[in-house]
Formats: C-alpha cells, sequence, structure tokens
C-alpha cells in the first residue's frame, strides 16, 4: 500500500518524532511510505529509514500566492481575528484544503494513488480543515481539556472533527472526544483508539551513543518540552522535598526555563537540577538515569514512558487524565502516583531504593511499530 503522513513541521518535537517513527514503519513492513510537512526548519527530524521519501509543501505561501488565500488572510487579521481569538486559520485553512489537494493530484499523478492519508497534530488539521477524503485519518495527540461550551468553540469543532474519521492515541483521548461531541455538536465518522508507536530498535540503538555531558552519578532524568502541560512546578517542588542526593536532569527548552531555574534556586536545588536544553538524542540520556520521572497536567498517550522503558529504565508518573494508564497498566499500575508533591516525593524515594529492576519486553509489546502501522492500514 500506498501511505502519507502529512505533519505542520520536522522540528524536534513528540509528535513529530512519533509521525517519524510512523513512516519508517510503514515502510519496515514493506509498504510505500511518504511524509510531507508544510514548514521548513532548521534542523529537521529524519526518517531513520531510506526508503522513506520526504516532501516538502511550503503551503502558507502557496497560499498566499493564490491571491485568494492572501486576501482571506488579511481579512481575517483585519476584522476577523480581533474579535474571534485564534479564528485566523478559518481563512487560511479554507484555501489551504484546495492547495493540499491540487499538490496531492500532483503527487499521485507521479507516485500512483494514496491507499492512507494519516494528518498528525492540531496545527495540521488547522492549516487544511476544508480537504475531506474517506482515505484521510485524524490522529488526536492530546485530550480536549476544555470543557467550556461556547458557539466559538462549536465553530471550530465542525471545521476540524465534525464528518472525519478520528483516530486517538488513546483510551483517555476518546473518552474526551465523546465528552465533547455533544457539548461542541460535532459527529466524527469514527473514532479509534491507536497508541504510538514506540520503535523498540531503534531507540536502543541511539541510546548507545555517545554524550559526554552525561553525568557520571546515578540521576533522575525528565523529558518534556518546558511548558505548563508538562508541570515541571510539580516536580521541582516533590524533588525539593524528597531530599534525594541524587540529581535530576530536565531534558527539553520552552517558554518556562527561565522560570523554572529560578524556581529551583528558591528551592534550594538549583546546584542539583541540570537543564540540558533540547536534544536532538534524548535516549543516552534516559538509558543512563536511575529512574524517569513524569509530572505532566494532562498527557495524550506519554508515549515517553515507553521510550524510557525501551531504554531499560524504570518509570515514575503521576497519574493524569489521558494514556498513562494505558502504558503504565498491571505491575506497573504500581508506577502511578497522586498529582501531588508529597506522593510525588515519596515515590521518587521508594524508587531509587535497592538494585535498578529489569524491564519486561511485554511491557512494550501494544506499541510495537508494526503493530501501529497495521492498525492504520485496517482502520
Amino acid at each position: 500500500m500506498r501511505t502519507l503522513i502529512v505533519v505542520r513541521s520536522l522540528k524536534l518535537g513528540g509528535m513529530e518524532r512519533v509521525a517519524v517513527n510512523l513512516a519508517d514503519s510503514f515502510a519496515a513492513i514493506g509498504h510505500e511510505s511518504h511524509l510531507v510537512s508544510f514548514r521548513n526548519v532548521k534542523k529537521p527530524l529524519a526518517p531513520e529509514r531510506d526508503d522513506v521519501r520526504v516532501h516538502r509543501l511550503p503551503l502558507i505561501r502557496y497560499v498566499r500566492l493564490t491571491g485568494v488565500g492572501y486576501l482571506l488572510e488579511m481579512l481575517a487579521r483585519l476584522f476577523l481575528n480581533p474579535f474571534l481569538s485564534r479564528s485566523l486559520f478559518l481563512a487560511t485553512g479554507l484555501m489551504g484544503g484546495t492547495v493540499f489537494r491540487c499538490w496531492l493530484m500532483r503527487f499521485e499523478h507521479q507516485y500512483g494513488k494514496v491507499d492512507r492519508i494519516i494528518f498528525r497534530g492540531h496545527g495540521t488539521f488547522e492549516l487544511v480543515w476544508s480537504f475531506r477524503d474517506s482515505r484521510a485519518r485524524y490522529v488526536l495527540e492530546n485530550i480536549f481539556h476544555d470543557p467550556a461550551v461556547s458557539w466559538r468553540r462549536r465553530l471550530f469543532s465542525r471545521c476540524l472533527y465534525h464528518r472525519r474519521h478520528l483516530v486517538a492515541v488513546s483510551d483517555g483521548v476518546a473518552q474526551s472526544v465523546h465528552q465533547a461531541m455533544s457539548l461542541w455538536r460535532f459527529s466524527p465518522c469514527s473514532v479509534e483508539v491507536i497508541p504510538n508507536p514506540c520503535p523498540v530498535g531503534s531507540i536502543r540503538k541511539q541510546m548507545l551513543e555517545n554524550e559526554p555531558e552525561l553525568p557520571k552519578i546515578p540521576y533522575l532524568v525528565n523529558v518534556a518540552r518546558l511548558v505548563p502541560a508538562k508541570d515541571h512546578e510539580l516536580l521541582l517542588h516533590a524533588y525539593a522535598e524528597s531530599k534525594l542526593e541524587l540529581p535530576m536532569v530536565v531534558v527539553g527548552d520552552g517558554q518556562q526555563l527561565q522560570c523554572l531555574q529560578q524556581l529551583a534556586a528558591s528551592l534550594g536545588v538549583r546546584d542539583k537540577v541540570i537543564f540540558t536544553g533540547s536534544r536532538q538524542n534524548p535516549y543516552p540520556w534516559m538509558r543512563n538515569a536511575r529512574l524517569f520521572v513524569l509530572s505532566s497536567r494532562y498527557e495524550g498517550m506519554g508515549i515517553v514512558l515507553s521510550e524510557a522503558l525501551a531504554c531499560g529504565t524504570p518509570v515514575l508518573s503521576v497519574d493524569c487524565p489521558g494514556g498513562v494508564r494505558q502504558i503504565l497498566k498491571g505491575e506497573l499500575e504500581k508506577s502511578i502516583v497522586d498529582r501531588e508533591v508529597e506522593a510525588l516525593a515519596a515515590g521518587m524515594r521508594q524508587a531509587v531504593k535497592g538494585p535498578k529492576p529489569r524491564i519486561r519486553e511485554e511491557w512494550l509489546e501494544d506499541f510495537f511499530p508494526q503493530r501501529i502501522a497495521n492498525a492504520f492500514l485496517a482502520s
């Protein structure tokens, strides 16, 4: 079969990495795999396999070049967006869908008919919302955590989700979709749960790469963007409360970096918290850690937990809405604690006692890439 994965960009990020992993997965099981992004970035993520074809479609530039798209964008900026916040996509996505359909026609003329089109990321949906095709699947990476009912939300939902085949990355995401359907008055063609793939083999190769900045002593690690949803404030408060001597390594970058550095200093743990910034390959940091800690307010799936397990590192997570319990199930449920400072601190102390436990291969079976790829083709 011929598959096409569509993303807004291939910047360094969790959703983008999953898109690349899925493209590799399709190729690995013998399908013709294509990946297209709408924005250029300086250091884009790249597929591991040479037989995955990567395409660039500068969508916004092409939309503006139509003339009509530029006019609609200006009208939206001047008259619509000031009164209806975050509504610019209504204009850009209207022509964006048309531009994408024209690109797809040229693509299929060159490569042949596509069997499955997979759009990943809410920002991707917005840029092409007027495009509709029965072969398309729209992957929802996170829960709908805004229960507010408004005509604005209903309008946006009708554009983005109504009469489409939706794919939720976890049962928690699917549950939030069903709750939102009646509130926001949209009705998808289908809602299916397909988790994100965890490329265990690839991760285990990358985790062996040399990383000279790794601490020489055991440490705790968190890998996430430094944004409010990941709740690093809770992480730092719990770490300070734990009184552990092991350093805390935070791998990631984002808008909260300076605030978190100041918080670590005020808690008296600044010398023990290491902010590494973003890393193209975070897996050596995961592999060499004594414990991976997740402190998020919500997680669509929390694939980073599976990645840490693939690296042979035990995990500890707060109990949050989304897909955490879909990963940490069975005997792994003991790795979940209440989303409170004291509970997370106690969990850290308990988790680092004794030798590092062995990670079982069967804990990762639900997220093997081939299984996920086949699920998308059968959906």
